[in-house]
């Protein structure tokens, strides 16, 4: 009695899968970085092909024989792009942020959202769109959007499963695969190899933007400059300018100079570091919004605690057209916020500079809707800018009281955070 022959395991076509992946990179040219640091492990327990957060790409030998050489190829980008939006850390955050229990089917959404955020920017072009390939107007909204707007409106129903003709991995929605090696396998990327991946592909980006459609423009310019907490940029920029060389210096005689030694029966002062002298403007004009004078008023009060709670320190001189009086803080007095015309900071300016002793540090709230001094004062600025929209046209000086006039960048001896 003889035995059926049991079939061969199916190898998996490298050439290809290869062959796709030199297509993408042609029509694809700037994710041509991340295509080639992905690292291809067959496995006959993936359905398609899915990715890990380590930048595995799992391939069943099946389905690289059974899919056209283009489709393949719009496989690849699909997954790299999952990897390089960080859906998988994305869909962590949102579903941290938002209290939702974890579990497969939430899982789901997001592969269902980070599908809807990428293939409005894979697909044509030299990739065609494979039936059953998810797009946003299945829920009724437009393209475009990021994977956390479609996630909020995702709902799963019985036939959400097909939704997912393709199951994209760990590496898409977070939840570990049984055919994922895991953090220990064998030839993933380190987490500084991945951030280097990423900021690389959007450095060619921004180097060469006529080349990449508008969604990863957007994203490479977020990697390249992420937003940061504007009260954090503007903590660092205030500390940064109270602590530098030649704020808050004077010579003194309390303790007597090093040289003095040098120069029997002379007595020198000594140069000491004391806490500095901060002048306030705050512009008060009809252009400025009390929600940003609130903000305002919050910064000042941030501002004294870096003083080490020095209310004498700071003196604050609201502006509008003209300066308003200069008011030095303590424990119970309230900061008159006078003005509501017109802008000229330069009186602001010049009134806090009046101050005696002077400060060693100008802090300016301001929409920038004003002209500003010609030359830079004799002491460090940090410009708190409350920003305006653009118009779509030319402005003149006769709409400088409205709140969305788009001001003039301020001068480039300023230090500048934008604040909201």
């Amino acid at each position: 009695m003889t035995t059926a022959p049991v079939p061969a395991e199916r190898a998996l076509d490298h050439d290809k899968l290869y062959a796709a992946r030199l297509y993408a990179v042609r029509v694809r040219p700037y994710l041509a970085t991340a295509l080639f640091a992905l690292r291809v492990v067959p496995s006959r327990h993936v359905p398609t092909m899915g990715v890990d957060r380590h930048w595995r790409m799992y391939v069943s030998p099946a389905f690289v024989d059974r899919t056209p050489l283009r489709e393949l190829a719009g496989v690849w980008v699909h997954e790299v792009a999952h990897l390089l939006r960080d859906h998988h850390g994305r869909g962590d955050r949102y579903l941290r942020a938002t209290g939702t229990r974890d579990g497969e089917a939430e899982r789901l959404r997001v592969n269902i959202a980070g599908d809807f955020e990428i293939n409005d920017d894979i697909y044509g072009d030299g990739l065609p769109r494979p039936a059953g390939s998810l797009h946003p107007a299945m829920i009724g909204m437009d393209a475009g959007l990021l994977m956390e707007d479609y996630l909020r409106a995702v709902r799963l129903t019985p036939r959400s499963p097909g939704m997912a003709w393709l199951d994209c991995g760990g590496g898409a929605d977070g939840r570990h695969r049984a055919w994922e090696l895991g953090p220990d396998g064998a030839d993933g990327l380190t987490p500084q190899e991945r951030e280097a991946v990423v900021h690389r592909v959007a450095q060619g980006i921004t180097g060469r933007p006529g080349n990449a459609p508008r969604g990863w423009q957007r994203w490479a310019e977020r990697v390249c400059h992420p937003p940061q907490p504007w009260r954090e940029l503007l903590g660092a920029a205030l500390r940064a300018a109270v602590s530098s060389a030649g704020a808050g210096e004077d010579y003194s005689y309390r303790r007597p100079a090093r040289r003095a030694s040098a120069l029997p029966g002379v007595v020198l002062p000594s140069l000491r570091r004391v806490l500095p002298r901060v002048g306030v403007v705050i512009d008060t004009s009809g252009s400025v919004s009390d929600t940003e004078l609130g903000s305002a008023l919050l910064e000042v009060t941030a501002l004294t605690d870096a003083l080490g709670g020095r209310r004498d320190l700071v003196t604050v001189v609201a502006c509008d057209a003209a300066a308003h009086s200069a008011r030095t803080l303590c424990a119970t007095a309230e900061i008159p916020l006078l003005g509501g015309g017109g802008t000229d900071l330069r009186a602001g300016f010049a009134r806090a500079l009046r101050q005696s002793p002077r400060p060693d540090v100008l802090v300016v709230f301001t929409d920038g809707q004003t002209p500003w001094p010609e030359t830079a004062p004799p002491a460090r600025t940090v410009v708190g800018l409350f920003p305006r929209p653009p118009r779509a046209r030319t402005p003149s000086r006769d709409d400088e009281d409205e709140p969305s006039w788009p001001p003039d960048r301020p001068p480039g001896w300023a230090r500048v955070v934008e604040i909201g």
